[in-house]
């Protein structure tokens, strides 16, 4: 079960929180948004924006996930990625149950993905052991991509099987629903996640 998630027995409820983390551009708010026009939610979306369009402080949207007994609500938050705005990040991290973290494929911004992965492991120290962690490999469609084992290499992950990667096209939906139902499957992992 995840560290921080709310258990209401009364209402049979559980609340879960998950952040979407990455560099600026990687894709973090269209992968969100994708997630929830697979589920037919889109509109239910906030988005806190500059005027230039680009995420201020964060994305944030509740999906319901109805059982037969019980409800799992989803808090779902992408952290900037603006390094004008660096300092919202670690409340956004704030009571999280596990990290989606956006690559950016191109070869052009590998240090700017290497910098964003080592500050997540700043902000939270020991934590990121304990936690659900995928990592979607996005923009896939694109061309001169970083392979999955530069993105291990780089970021310590090379016998960490805790960490799972994913190759995703956030703007076509791709690999979005197996990510998601991945992180469902480390916070829940006595639970089929169908």
């Amino acid at each position: 079960m995840g560290i921080n998630m709310i258990i209401n027995y009364k209402k049979r409820e559980i609340q879960i929180k998950i952040v979407y983390y990455g560099c600026a551009m990687s894709g973090k708010t269209t992968s969100l948004r994708s997630l929830f026009r697979v589920f037919n939610k889109e509109n239910l979306v906030t988005s806190i924006n500059t005027t230039t369009g680009r995420t201020l402080f964060f994305d944030f949207g509740i999906l319901q996930l109805k059982g037969s007994e019980w409800t799992v609500k989803i808090s779902l938050y992408t952290a900037t990625g603006q390094d004008f705005y660096a300092s919202t990040r670690p409340s956004t991290l704030y009571g999280i149950d596990g990290i989606m973290f956006i690559v950016d494929s191109q070869r052009k911004y590998f240090k700017d993905n290497v910098t964003s992965w080592k500050e997540l492991n700043f902000y939270l120290q020991e934590k990121i052991k304990e936690l659900p962690v995928v990592i979607c490999l996005n923009k896939r469609d694109l061309d001169d991509l970083i392979d999955s084992k530069e993105i291990s290499e780089s970021f310590g992950l090379e016998n960490n099987e805790k960490i799972h990667l994913i190759q995703t096209i956030a703007i076509e939906s791709s690999g979005i629903l197996e990510a998601f139902k991945k992180i469902l499957g480390m916070i829940f992992p006595s639970i089929l996640v169908n």
